[in-house]
């Protein structure tokens, strides 16, 4: 009993709290909105009915082939390392077992390299990584106030504060990017348009410069109505540019009212005492099983367990 007991290892836990900031009518995107109708330019209210993804999905998220096998190349280090390695370097090579482990085919002695991950077919040794990732970082939400809590237990107190804090940048990039995911591609497609309109307003007003430099006393009716023609095409581009002008900040605008935002309730913090094992639990467990199998095999040498279990 105390064997086993001293043969698990020290874990320790390292949990982050996070509370999103949902969007709504009253917030910063009304905000954004004003700023926009400034210059002339309607964006409507902010609203995150649409988000597919809810704090609800967070765990799900997290628990998702993608997310666990993205941890793969994070670097940790431990206080005595000379250099960083991988966080599946770590996993699965650098890891205390117990002694037995090994007699169940559990622990490999030798040295298992990376491979370039395929998500659709994980090899093996990655399969068990990323098995050892879903029971090190859980995520949870409280149902009624939406508070993200991340947790991260290992056996090595830095790293585990190192992963808590890599997990909650991670889950908030990858939330950034979904939020404003088309709000960025509109973007970016306006301000191709705004270039292209640009270099068009350039060429006409360039023309329109050129023809009036060599036609500064204009007699003929021809000549005039070329004149007005090009200063006709000049100002279409113009106003044309300068509508896209103003469809580049309405789309800046979406950009920022989308990108969701977080306030950090407890950040991740270096744990100064191990969680676990519970070896006084244990023990007690181990005692109260014994004394339990010990009573009940007294009994049965006195044949006084069948009248106690009703059977004759």
């Amino acid at each position: 009993m105390c064997i086993y007991t001293l043969s698990l290892p020290n874990y320790y836990k390292c949990v982050v709290t996070l509370a999103p900031e949902l969007g709504g009518k009253g917030g910063s995107g009304s905000g954004l909105a004003a700023l926009a109708s400034s210059f002339g330019v309607n964006i409507g209210g902010g609203n995150a009915a649409g988000d597919a993804i809810t704090p609800m999905l967070y765990p799900n998220l997290m628990n998702s082939v993608d997310f666990k096998t993205s941890l793969f190349d994070v670097k940790v280090q431990r206080k005595d390392d000379k250099a960083p390695m991988t966080y599946y370097d770590y996993l699965m090579n650098e890891q205390k077992r117990p002694w037995w482990s090994g007699f169940f085919g559990l622990m490999k002695r030798e040295k298992a390299e990376e491979e370039p991950v395929n998500t659709f077919e994980l090899t093996q040794a990655q399969e068990s990584v990323a098995k050892s990732i879903a029971a090190k970082v859980l995520c949870s939400v409280d149902k009624k106030t939406n508070v993200i809590m991340i947790e991260v237990t290992d056996q090595d107190p830095r790293i585990a504060a190192m992963m808590a804090d890599t997990v909650k940048t991670r889950l908030q990039d990858f939330l950034t990017k979904y939020r404003t995911n088309k709000a960025r591609h509109d973007l970016a497609y306006i301000e191709d348009l705004q270039r292209q309109a640009k270099k068009a307003y350039e060429r006409a007003r360039q023309l329109y410069v050129d023809y009036m430099d060599s036609n500064q006393n204009m007699i003929l009716l021809s000549a005039m109505q070329k004149q007005a023609d090009l200063e006709n095409e000049m100002q279409l581009q113009y106003n044309n540019y300068n509508a896209l002008n103003a469809q580049v900040i309405d789309a800046k605008a979406r950009v920022q009212e989308v990108t969701p935002a977080f306030t950090t309730l407890q950040s991740a913090t270096v744990p100064l005492r191990k969680d676990g094992p519970k070896r006084s639990l244990i023990v007690l467990g181990f005692l109260f099983l014994a004394t339990l199998l010990t009573t009940a095999w007294a009994l049965y040498k006195e044949d006084q367990l069948k009248p106690l279990l009703g059977l004759n």
